[in-house]
């Protein structure tokens, strides 16, 4: 589903939008000043603020889950038939590249507004990028596809975590009303991206829409960039929607107070930051090796760090390993839209009772699992108390879950050889994912933000959105193994192997819980 969280939300709900960068009360990098609420502290109600916020946000993830969805479906279809034509391993590593970018420009989104012009213009600038890729993956050439990729991902990289941001300004330390407004604003992450695919999918996918081209005499291959239009005129929405609305905002998210100066030292360090990420990409994508290295590097940090920093060593060390089960975590849950894709299309009897559906349809079925049960969830943790399991063990049961839902397609994957297997499988699949993305991903945050050090929850913040975006290349470095073909049992080989994985890391988790709960000395 979509992924993203409010920090104080969490505290309540325990629920996220995960496909997304996480919604934070506070963005990436340390806040240049401190905001000003637009209403004082009460108990009812909710600044005017919030509902601009919400429809901009419920916009912007309909654009892209609503292209997402379709992402690999259009890169693997063939060429005579409107795709691209490109093999599975490529299209899986585009789409693990693409997904890893939305998440590491979220940190140079965050220093955009923080250091040069504040978050409510990064917003616009953000939502305004974000349309303009849409609008140019409409037009049918492989330059536009992969600009409109990349100016996608730019876009998302400046909206995402600053709209989120602003979400938490509107109330002020202590305000009652904070979880509740995460907790409407979270709703609107999953709207969108419940309706997208449903939208999308039927343009792209749909016969009935294809017959409606040809009878107005238009090519009915070119559906797959009328959905991308689509995606973009949800975009285009929601940037009006803020613009006509942006005085409920007040001076919240203004520029910081610098000189013209600094700033333009600001933003050529944050291309820095973007060229540096681009370079390192292409080199590891032709050098491996090379984030081993860097991985390596980073681990040995982290380990002196914790033998010399006391306490706040201590806690930085067991972050670090709640990070190595973020990865993993999204290394496979990720695969919703690529491998578990794939399969939706091509092993998959998409009717129900009669009636014929798109596949990309299924990707609107995490959204719904969410809003039916985020507040069951909510109710368990509240309900159990200090009885409930630590932060440790819920990483357990989430990584637990995704192992699941990749060893349910195991036996679904062997009936394929002997024909479409029933959509079931998938909705078992997606349940399970959604259970696991409840115990980790909300919680995940909620710890970072209890255990890093004060001078660090920056930093920490950055390093959750890192991981996730390393978790979500994996995705698609392991999607690109997934066969064309049953009959030998490659794609039960394909399912089982990752299982087996997970459940390996589940258990080297499982071993580490009392450590972890060691190193975060009393921090549940």
């Amino acid at each position: 589903m979509p992924v993203g969280f409010g920090v104080s939300f969490v505290h309540c709900t325990n629920a996220t939008d995960l496909h997304a960068p996480p919604l934070m009360s506070s963005s990436p990098t340390v806040p240049s000043d401190i905001p000003v609420p637009t209403e004082p502290p009460r108990t009812g109600g909710h600044p005017q603020g919030l509902s601009t916020l919400f429809f901009t946000e419920l916009w912007e993830r309909f654009s892209y889950y609503g292209m997402r969805a379709l992402l690999v479906l259009f890169m693997t279809t063939a060429l005579d038939q409107g795709g691209m034509g490109f093999s599975i391993e490529r299209s899986a590593l585009i789409y693990g590249y693409y997904t890893m970018a939305v998440y590491m420009l979220s940190v140079f989104g965050g220093f955009i507004a923080d250091k040069v012009i504040g978050a409510r213009q990064s917003v616009l600038v953000g939502g305004v990028i974000i349309a303009s890729g849409h609008f140019t993956m409409a037009l049918a050439s492989n330059f536009t596809f992969y600009a409109g990729l990349a100016l996608v991902a730019i876009g998302t990289g400046l909206l995402k975590p600053n709209i989120s941001t602003m979400v938490g300004s509107l109330y002020a330390p202590g305000d009652e009303r904070r979880d509740a407004g995460f907790s409407i604003f979270y709703m609107g992450i999953n709207i969108g991206a419940f309706a997208a695919p449903l939208l999308t999918g039927f343009l792209a996918q749909h016969a009935w829409f294809q017959e409606w081209l040809v009878a107005r005499g238009w090519d009915p291959h070119h559906s797959w960039h009328w959905a991308f239009a689509l995606a973009g005129i949800g975009m285009t929405v929601g940037l009006i929607t803020y613009v006509r609305n942006m005085r409920s905002l007040g001076e919240l998210g203004a520029a910081p107070d610098l000189s013209r100066s600094r700033r333009f030292f600001n933003l050529l360090s944050s291309f820095a930051y973007v060229g540096a990420l681009g370079g390192l990409v292409w080199v590891s994508s032709r050098l491996p090796i090379v984030m081993w290295i860097l991985a390596a590097a980073i681990l040995t940090a982290v380990v002196i760090y914790a033998i010399r920093g006391g306490l706040d060593g201590r806690r930085v060390a067991a972050i670090f390993v709640l990070f190595a089960a973020n990865i993993v975590f999204f290394a496979v849950f990720e695969q919703t839209g690529s491998s578990i894709s794939l399969f939706a299309r091509d092993y998959t009897q998409n009717t129900v009772f009669g009636f014929e559906f798109p596949s990309s349809w299924y990707q609107s079925v995490n959204s719904l699992f969410i809003i039916l049960l985020a507040p069951l969830f909510a109710f368990l943790w509240v309900r159990m108390g200090r009885k409930q399991p630590s932060s440790p063990m819920k990483f357990v049961f989430g990584l637990g879950f995704v192992g699941l839902s990749f060893a349910l397609m195991v036996p679904a994957a062997r009936l394929a050889d002997q024909g479409l297997v029933s959509p079931l499988w998938l909705v078992g699949l997606l349940f399970l994912q959604t259970l696991g993305e409840l115990c980790l991903s909300p919680v995940g945050l909620s710890t970072v933000t209890k255990l890093a050090p004060a001078k660090l929850v920056g930093v920490m913040m950055g390093g959750w959105f890192l991981a996730t975006s390393i978790g979500n290349f994996l995705s698609g470095y392991l999607a690109r193994t997934f066969g064309d073909g049953v009959s030998d049992g490659q794609l039960a080989e394909f399912f089982r192997h990752q299982s087996v994985f997970v459940f390996g890391a589940t258990a080297v988790l499982l071993l580490l819980v009392p450590l972890v709960k060691k190193l975060m000395s009393g921090v549940r």
